[in-house]
């Protein structure tokens, strides 16, 4: 069986020397072009590879990052994961995925691994913080990055939409539509992000000073299961709306099928909203109109942030806010007529 090739065959085959190699196979920007080109065709040449298990007991580091996720099975978060691991990759990270089904005990678990050294650094996206590190200041200093969510007074750094606008603008459309019974469908209350998504419903409302009736709130958790029975709810209300904002698509989705069963029509009855435009938003029918955030974007933005953080870096601690499209497709339409 060949040899696995060595920073010796790779300098040797240039003339150069192994410490010129490795500084230049690790990124360093102490090795100049051409030579830096140089050695890293002749390193793809050869197939070379880095010892991972030395260079990590020379660093002391695991190269590799948590991406913490509430439930791995939402495909909302795949591009994120695209976005995160693209960025990771080119540094010479791994990703793993936790996934914390909301148990505060798994949520404590990944950051005891990140405290432990396990992981270098962690793109947090659960929305909030484990109670009892955060009650015991175990939090601060920690290589962490928030990703979409929005964890009030952590001190930590954030990559995120503008939830309140979006929802505004979301909102807004239906409006513009001539609908007046607008309802929304929130996701977990009262976390940051279903909090904002929620006042940008009710600013919107004001705005248009148009009333709230009650019941038109309803308190949801982004599931489409939840979505669908908090539809049923709203249909069965004195005056039902006849538009519905949901502060996710897994929800919009169990609202329309709710809608769907319920012999209603989808939008010349009720318009629906979502929010995310995941990959599923165009395979219903109708098509899902919601706001699409760019989420490989935000994922490549918080693994470049953290990789500052890993390295000891500064960032700012005002959160990087990236841009909303509220895409129209074929659940919005005008308001039905009277009869």
């Amino acid at each position: 069986m060949n040899e696995r090739p060595r920073i010796k065959d790779v300098a040797k085959r240039l003339g150069v020397s192994p410490a010129t190699v490795s500084r230049a196979l690790s990124g360093s920007g102490l090795v100049a072009e051409p030579t830096l080109s140089r050695i890293l065709d002749v390193a793809r040449e050869l197939n070379y590879r880095p010892n991972v298990s030395a260079r990590n007991l020379r660093t002391q580091r695991s190269m590799s990052v948590l991406m913490v996720v509430r439930d791995i099975g939402n495909p909302f978060y795949l591009e994120v994961m695209k976005g995160v691991e693209q960025a990771a990759r080119e540094a010479g990270y791994s990703v793993l995925m936790g996934n914390t089904e909301n148990d505060p005990d798994r949520e404590s678990e990944y950051f005891d691994m990140l405290r432990d050294g396990h992981a270098d650094g962690m793109i947090l996206m659960t929305g909030k913080l484990p109670a009892r590190l955060e009650a015991e200041g175990l939090v601060g200093g920690l290589p962490v990055v928030v990703a979409l969510e929005t964890i009030e007074d952590s001190g930590l750094p954030h990559v995120q939409i503008d939830n309140f606008a979006a929802a505004q603008d979301a909102v807004r459309h239906l409006i513009e539509l001539g609908h007046r019974r607008i309802a929304h469908i929130t996701g977990p209350l009262p976390e940051g992000m279903s909090t904002l998504r929620r006042d940008g419903w009710r600013a919107a409302m004001a705005g248009a000073k148009l009333p709230v009736p009650d019941g038109y709130e309803q308190l949801g958790d982004y599931q489409l299961h939840t979505g669908q029975v908090l539809c049923g709810r709203l249909l069965d209300l004195p005056e039902p709306p006849t538009a519905i904002f949901c502060a996710n698509d897994e929800s919009a989705f169990g609202a329309v099928h709710e809608l769907h069963r319920r012999g209603r029509a989808v939008p010349d009855d009720v318009s629906v909203v979502g929010f995310d435009d995941i990959y599923l938003s165009e395979a219903i029918f109708p098509p899902l109109t919601t706001v699409s955030q760019p989420r490989a974007d935000i994922g490549r933005e918080s693994m470049s942030m953290l990789l500052e953080l890993i390295a000891g870096g500064k960032v700012a601690l005002d959160p990087i806010v990236m841009p909303t499209e509220l895409k129209i497709r074929g659940t919005t339409g005008p308001v039905a007529k009277p009869n």
